[in-house]
């Protein structure tokens, strides 16, 4: 779970310059791992995908 301060000063988005503006996970606040198709962390992507949350994506097989 990211820090709770971190978080708020990423919603808040008053950021000097534009180019310090980062991605967080909606759910978990992670900035680490982003997926920008989702808006998730690749954590948050994996187990929403596994229980069928997230829609048109299936599970390789090859």
């Amino acid at each position: 779970m990211a820090k709770t301060c971190l978080v708020v000063k990423q919603r808040e988005g008053r950021f000097k310059f534009k180019v310090r503006q980062y991605n967080r996970c909606k759910r978990c606040g992670r900035s680490k791992g982003f997926l920008r198709r989702f808006a998730l962390c690749r954590l948050c992507m994996r187990e929403l995908a596994n229980r069928g949350m997230l829609p048109g994506v299936t599970k390789a097989s090859w």
